[in-house]
């Protein structure tokens, strides 16, 4: 698979890290699949939910799963993914990633060291769970269509 985001949603998704330091940030990643390729449209950013630890978990509601569902079935785009910030941590899965993943979803993770994002990657869980294979990420041009909203419960970080 490949993941196609154009500059200015790695921007956002960037800045989320950035604003959210030294906590995680969290979102979704909405498009359109088209063979092996994931054309990310939009993304979605999302209130972490998680009250302890949150230097290093993130949790997203389902109250926030079926708004961001909604969404995309409103604008005829598939839920593709979720994407997150690890402060200060490589931008590769943990083991608590590993244990809430969902196979076939891409999962952006952005390394966020002392405040400033350093590395974007993705991930997909392979199908026996046993652990996750690095997605190619291709930057779209700045030409493509993209937007960035906020879900309805979105707190400021």
């Amino acid at each position: 698979m490949v993941l196609h985001l154009n500059p200015q949603l790695v921007r956002q998704i960037e800045s989320h890290g950035g604003s959210a330091y030294p906590h995680e940030c969290c979102g979704a990643l909405l498009g359109r699949l088209e063979g092996d390729v994931k054309h990310v449209t939009e993304v979605h950013p999302v209130n972490n939910a998680v009250h302890e630890n949150r230097e290093r978990r993130y949790l997203i509601t389902p109250d926030e799963y079926r708004l961001i569902e909604q969404v995309a079935d409103e604008r005829g785009l598939e839920f593709l993914g979720l994407y997150h910030s690890h402060p200060d941590h490589p931008a590769r899965p943990s083991q608590f990633d590993l244990d809430h993943a969902m196979p076939w979803w891409s999962y952006v993770i952005v390394s966020v060291v002392r405040g400033l994002p350093e590395a974007i990657r993705s991930w997909i869980l392979r199908g026996d769970r046993s652990g996750f294979d690095e997605e190619e990420i291709r930057q779209k041009s700045e030409e493509e269509p993209a937007s960035v909203e906020s879900s309805s419960t979105r707190k400021k970080e």
